[in-house]
């Protein structure tokens, strides 16, 4: 893979090792001294308080500009495999789907993993269907395969056990979501995704039509990649390989070999241009990227602010936040919508109004909005 406009050599020279990766970038709008400041507040549950270690790992509009999101596994237990609507107006719980896991699927090779404690990360339902969502899974270095599953899924060109996209169905009658379909994705060798377990994809979008895009954390160079599948009509009819495309996207390269991975994405219309929005987790940015690859990418500097909840007015109505880590982005009608994934050993350096020190302690996350409009305009 060469590079587009801008030629880095010490990163070409690594051809020896794996591929280059096209970059088209404009200058960071914003600055850790002028970032685009970010207000924030707790979800709570609908019984009241707050959410309790959800580990928020994904986010999607829904209906009637509802927001729908989903936990990792490393969540609380009464948060795993479960679908989580929530009032975006009030910031709260409006109801959970529990999810049930096809008898299909318990009689394949991932039924172990599915039926106990996967690893999902990001959310997206489907454009035409509002029913259904798609979400994947990430860690699965707790499990293995039988030796029949492990020698057909042997070659994914990434981790020992295969990333898994999930198919959810939502059933109003009975309140509840089925898992349907699973299909492990493949990467060619050449793609140098390298064998990162808790690093994998963590962002999917879909684009203007049926193309889902994937956002990853790293690869084998430490880079962020962005990858694509079709879902079309007959993507589901197989259980063998789902091979992804790279779309070789014009992302930032970085040279420090510290990772700056993508942890989430959507997808956003500014005019008449269409933009991926990525979130740059570790960085506290968003990336604004154009699937066509004829605009460069713009990178934008957040900063975030969380309302406290003291009521004797001791501390300021908001408190500036030392680690956030955006883990879902959702964007439609004109606002974009963030949810953090509360990481564990630094969340609780965001305290300094002690009002708030059992929300830290209990990993409650926030929601937050930004005007999509802001985004274009920031100078």
């Amino acid at each position: 893979m060469l590079f587009r406009y801008k030629l880095l050599l010490p990163w070409c020279l690594t051809l020896i090792l794996g591929a280059c990766h096209s970059t088209k970038t404009d200058p960071l709008m914003g600055t850790a001294a002028n970032p685009l400041p970010v207000e924030s507040y707790w979800l709570t549950e609908s019984a009241g308080g707050v959410m309790l270690d959800p580990q928020t790992s994904g986010l999607t509009l829904w209906r009637n500009g509802r927001l729908v999101t989903i936990a990792d596994g490393s969540a609380h237990e009464s948060q795993v495999l479960r679908l989580i609507v929530l009032d975006a107006q009030q910031f709260q719980v409006e109801k959970k789907y529990p999810m049930v896991v096809a008898p299909e699927i318990l009689q394949g090779c991932f039924a172990e993993y599915m039926s106990k404690r996967p690893d999902l990360e990001a959310l997206v339902v489907d454009p035409d269907d509002d029913r259904v969502f798609y979400t994947v899974t990430e860690d699965a270095s707790r499990y293995s395969l039988s030796p029949a599953c492990a020698e057909k899924y042997r070659q994914t060109g990434s981790t020992e056990y295969p990333t898994l996209l999930v198919r959810l169905a939502l059933d109003d009658v009975a309140e509840q979501v089925t898992v349907t379909h699973v299909r492990p994705l493949q990467y060619s060798a050449a793609m140098q995704v390298g064998n990162h377990p808790n690093d994998g994809i963590e962002g999917m979008s879909f684009g203007s039509g049926r193309t889902l895009y994937l956002g990853l954390e790293k690869d084998a160079l430490f880079q962020p990649r962005i990858f694509s599948v079709e879902l079309n009509s007959k993507f589901w009819n197989s259980v063998e390989f789902a091979r992804v495309t790279d779309e070789q996207l014009l992302l930032p390269v970085f040279s420090d070999q510290i990772p700056h991975p993508i942890n989430a994405l959507t997808y956003v219309q500014q005019g008449d241009n269409g933009w991926l929005v990525a979130a740059a987790r570790n960085d506290n940015e968003l990336w604004l990227v154009d699937p066509e690859k004829k605009n460069s990418t713009r990178r934008i500097k957040l900063s975030f602010l969380a309302k406290t909840s003291d009521t004797k007015q001791q501390c300021a109505e908001f408190t500036a936040m030392n680690n956030y880590s955006i883990e879902g982005l959702a964007g439609g009608n004109g606002v974009l919508w963030l949810v953090n994934d509360p990481w564990k050993e630094n969340y609780q350096k965001n305290i300094q109004c002690q009002a708030d020190k059992n929300r830290y302690d209990a990993m409650a996350p926030l929601l937050s909005q930004i005007p999509i409009e802001t985004l274009f305009t920031n100078p």
